[in-house]
């Protein structure tokens, strides 16, 4: 998890050379959507798994690929539990579009950013 929010920062610091965000937020929205999908891959399938990211025409085309055919679904959010819940609700609210397509070794969520 550690090693794709170091990628994702590695990314972000090529991709401001080129271009700076249009928001300062969205720097940190995007590495907190790096660091939940990766967290629910960890947590939630049985294998490794791969981190791409691309520039698009308006933002961050993130792929995070792992090795679960179990689409994400929300949890319920409990404030009193430390037991999460809230990061697949993060996950939507921040990105401007996400979709899973679950293949015969797994699945690639798809998350679109600003930038």
């Amino acid at each position: 998890m550690t090693g794709a929010r170091l990628a994702a920062e590695e990314f972000l610091d090529e991709l401001a050379r080129a271009s700076l965000p249009a928001a300062p937020e969205h720097w940190d929205d995007i590495l907190l959507v790096v660091t939940e999908l990766a967290a629910n891959a960890v947590q939630y399938a049985p294998g490794p798994f791969v981190l791409r990211m691309r520039r698009t025409f308006d933002g961050v085309h993130i792929t995070l690929s792992d090795t679960s055919t179990t689409p994400p679904a929300p949890r319920p959010f409990h404030p009193s539990h430390s037991s999460g819940g809230i990061g697949w609700h993060l996950v939507h609210t921040l990105c401007d579009q996400v979709s899973v397509v679950v293949h015969d070794h797994g699945k690639d969520v798809h998350a679109f950013l600003p930038w």
